[in-house]
């Protein structure tokens, strides 16, 4: 069943409440006509820089005393003076001293009175004069807060929180680390936007799960759903490290002195066995999707290998279920900030997206399709809802082919067996390069040529029934997009962009904040195979996806793999691909033994959304006569187009 946006069209002047609102920034004469777009009227070199430390509730760090968070905001000074109240943009990050924020790893500075004096991104230039207050947040355990840092736990959210609820006057806060002078914000009207890529956007989740009020729209850019799926994917290690390696690096020099017995707790949490413990069930958002009241814009590179498309996709489908208003872009990038890989549409549309959501100036957006999507480097289309209309699941089966390993995809069900025997030095990329070679660490099933273009649109599943060797495996399951294509070149440094040196100005500046950015540009590669999603699994937790058990040797075990989210045309000419396999060298930790896996063909399948469904497979693969629906493998789908770039735009 298609997913449709439930935005709340904002009728100018429709009620005392909107007219109220308007009238805080706009003179009587102006007000006449609703305003569709915030402009930059207010001064950033003279805007208010303050600090203040806000009460969370919590004690983390076991020292007696309540922690304080350091909240740094900047905000404009004429609207402060005439006592008009602004909606805030919220940045909450761990990152602000250890590691620094965005492609030029850039981090909060002080002037001597301890008020910020560059505070990274360009979210401070651009819409403190557009008549928005900034505020960065110092998540519990780093730079100048107290606690400690729990890695998407209670203390994680609920510091940043606290925050929100100061902003709507339910928090108390204080001039300084230590005082009893209190803070008000009195300057705000408490409709509070969050935003952040990676942990940042992952903390702006976690609190839009709590339900906060006030919290009126959310930006999480490849961010985390679960942190559970962040180090495991049913069982199997992503990573020969846990959180509380994680936790340890961001914590600041004061926090690691105190925080040792949160270390400890995080340690005996977050055992590497991969069961799911409590420890995971409290940072897992996804359950709490139906608490969500915030709108989600949210963004994602499809071969983001750090945060994967998991996170966005069981995000996305679980806000659905629940009616949250929501817009997506999804990138060929990496681990990649909009902000690099499209700057000019990106301030522009969250420019307007603020405004809408925060400002409630009926500028379109709401109107505009809800998806964006990049189909080739720089290359853009978009979709009226996501996934589109007319999308269903295929059922598509393995068959044997004329050599081992080597075999066919298609709608019917298989027959007889092949063996996969787990090689830990390869990857996805190598099993993929030889597609069409027998080799023992792989089975590959293939479409002949596609007659006509498939779109995959959505998360897939594969169901594999396997009997192991030994007491342990690992099962991997990857679809391929088999032929020529020029791709963002994500497997490098850079993650699908190159950085420039030329600077582009994206709102206003003063001597210690520059809002001047390096350029990026696309960096691509020719490739004569693509990965478009994958999954993993340790075999043992074929019963129960949170807790894995010893295998017997000898016996058949049905397991399903969750596939990440995608949305990938598969173009007429190229072949469509499944690939089984054992460990991937790159993203999982490999197990104690070399297990051979006999794959049953006839109790294995991949489930895979389609938009046209299991008719539009059987057109693009065969040709058949079957009544194909209305909605083509591009419906919803408007033509691409290029990225514009406006050297200097923006300011």
């Amino acid at each position: 069943m298609p997913i449709r946006t439930r935005f709340t069209p904002w009728r100018p002047l429709a009620t005392a409440a909107t007219a109220a609102l308007l009238a805080t920034f706009l003179t009587p004469a102006a007000a006449q006509a609703a305003p569709r777009e915030s402009r930059p009227v207010y001064s950033y070199d003279d805007a208010v820089r303050e600090a203040v430390w806000v009460d969370t509730g919590l004690d983390g760090d076991g020292d007696g005393k309540n922690d304080r968070v350091a909240v740094d905001i900047v905000r404009p000074r004429e609207l402060d003076r005439q006592g008009r109240k602004v909606p805030v943009v919220m940045d909450a990050s761990p990152y602000y001293s250890c590691c620094g924020r965005g492609n030029e790893s850039q981090r909060k500075t002080y002037d001597a009175n301890g008020n910020v004096v560059q505070m990274p991104l360009f979210y401070d230039n651009y819409f403190v004069p557009r008549g928005y207050a900034f505020v960065g947040v110092d998540l519990a355990g780093t730079n100048r807060s107290d606690g400690c840092v729990d890695v998407g736990g209670r203390s994680d959210i609920l510091s940043a929180k606290a925050v929100v609820d100061w902003l709507n006057g339910r928090a108390k806060a204080y001039t300084t680390r230590t005082g009893g002078t209190k803070a008000k914000a009195t300057w705000t009207n408490g409709r509070t936007g969050m935003i952040g890529k990676s942990w940042d956007g992952t903390i702006a989740n976690g609190v839009a799960a709590t339900g906060v009020k006030g919290l009126k729209t959310i930006v999480p850019i490849s961010a985390i759903s679960s942190w559970y799926d962040y180090y495991f994917q049913q069982g199997a290690p992503l990573y020969d490290s846990g959180p509380d390696w994680l936790s340890n690096y961001v914590n600041s020099p004061d926090a690691r002195t105190r925080c040792d017995a949160v270390q400890q707790k995080i340690v005996d949490g977050a055992p590497r066995t991969g069961d799911r413990t409590g420890f995971w069930t409290e940072r897992d958002y996804v359950k709490d999707a139906g608490k969500v009241k915030a709108s989600v814009f949210a963004i994602h590179g499809q071969q983001d290998l750090n945060v994967r498309m998991k996170h966005l996709g069981q995000w996305w489908d679980a806000l659905g279920r629940n009616g949250v208003e929501r817009k997506i872009w999804l990138s060929q990038t990496g681990h990649v900030d909009p902000f690099d890989f499209r700057r000019a549409e990106w301030v522009d549309t969250l420019h307007r997206w603020f405004d809408h959501e925060l400002l409630g100036y009926d500028n379109g957006i709401d109107r505009e399709p809800m998806a964006d999507i990049e189909r080739h480097p720089d290359q853009w289309v978009t979709s009226k809802v996501w996934p589109p209309r007319g999308t269903s699941t295929a059922t598509l089966r393995p068959g044997q082919g004329t050599q081992p390993g080597v075999g066919t995809l298609g709608l019917t069900r298989g027959h007889g067996t092949e063996s996969v025997t787990d090689n830990p030095a390869l990857s996805e990329t190598d099993w993929a390069a030889r597609i069409d070679t027998a080799t023992p660490e792989k089975a590959g099933f293939t479409t002949g040529a596609l007659t006509r273009d498939l779109r995959i649109s959505g998360s897939s599943k594969v169901t594999v029934t396997a009997t192991p060797t030994t007491a342990t495996a690992h099962l991997s399951a990857v679809l391929v997009d088999l032929g020529p294509a020029t791709i963002r070149d994500y497997a490098t440094a850079g993650e699908g962009i190159s950085t420039l040196t030329d600077r582009t100005c994206w709102g206003a500046s003063t001597a210690g904040d520059s809002a001047c950015f390096k350029e990026t540009k696309a960096k691509t590669a020719a490739v004569d195979h693509e990965v478009v999603s994958r999954g993993w699994a340790d075999l043992g937790t074929y019963a129960n996806p949170g807790k894995g058990v010893p295998l017997t040797p000898g016996k058949a075990y049905t397991i399903t793999l969750d596939l990440a989210a995608t949305d990938h045309v598969v173009p007429a000419g190229h072949r469509l691909a499944l690939i089984v396999a054992g460990t991937d060298k790159d993203l999982i930790d490999p197990p104690s033994t070399t297990p051979t896996l006999t794959i049953d063909l006839a109790r294995t399948k991949a489930s895979v959304p389609l938009v046209g469904g299991a008719s539009a497979f059987a057109y693009a693969t065969d040709g058949a006569a079957t009544v194909v629906p209305e909605a083509s493998p591009l419906e919803g789908v408007q033509a691409p187009r290029t990225v514009r770039r406006v050297p200097g735009a923006g300011s």
